[in-house]
């Protein structure tokens, strides 16, 4: 199995399926918390339209809630942020703090047996968060440490606009 992650800002609809499609995705694993999208411009991001895009496309959705961050987690993050002047758009990277706590409090106690088997005969998985750099999102995080639970020999690919 292929791991790749996606965000969603810098894409539009058709950029975004585009790039699904190019890495040949078939099945998809949503690890937001919240799953709606302010704004007109990454509607195509809220859940139920996301849901109804991919499905017209062939693509699997999954929500792995588990693998969200608490909002203990994202926390440390937005006093980072607060303290560096940084807007969550414009974040380059993860905070040390951030990093911590998501792999002691979220990966920690993950349990991949319900996800491995939602997984069952996928050929390439698309792990999805909306911010656009891939290290500046839990999506690497969570797919690095799943890379190596599943056991795949393909490093993780990240879709960019």
């Amino acid at each position: 199995m292929r791991i790749v992650t996606i965000g969603g800002y810098g894409f539009s609809e058709q950029t975004f399926l585009g790039a699904l499609g190019k890495a040949g995705v078939d099945a998809f694993v949503d690890i937001r918390q919240r799953r709606g999208m302010r704004g007109p411009k990454y509607a195509f991001l809220n859940s139920s339209r996301l849901q109804s895009l991919l499905a017209a496309t062939g693509i699997r959705y999954i929500h792995a809630l588990d693998l969200a961050p608490t909002a203990s987690v994202r926390d440390a993050q937005k006093d980072e942020d607060r303290a560096a002047g940084i807007a969550k758009r414009d974040r380059t990277l993860l905070s040390p703090a951030f990093v911590q706590k998501y792999r002691s409090e979220i990966l920690a106690t993950f349990r991949p047996e319900g996800l491995q088997r939602s997984l069952n005969g996928a050929n390439a998985v698309a792990f999805f968060c909306v911010e656009g750099q891939p290290c500046a999102c839990h999506r690497s995080l969570a797919a690095e440490y799943l890379l190596q639970v599943f056991g795949s020999e393909q490093p993780v690919e990240h879709l960019r606009p």
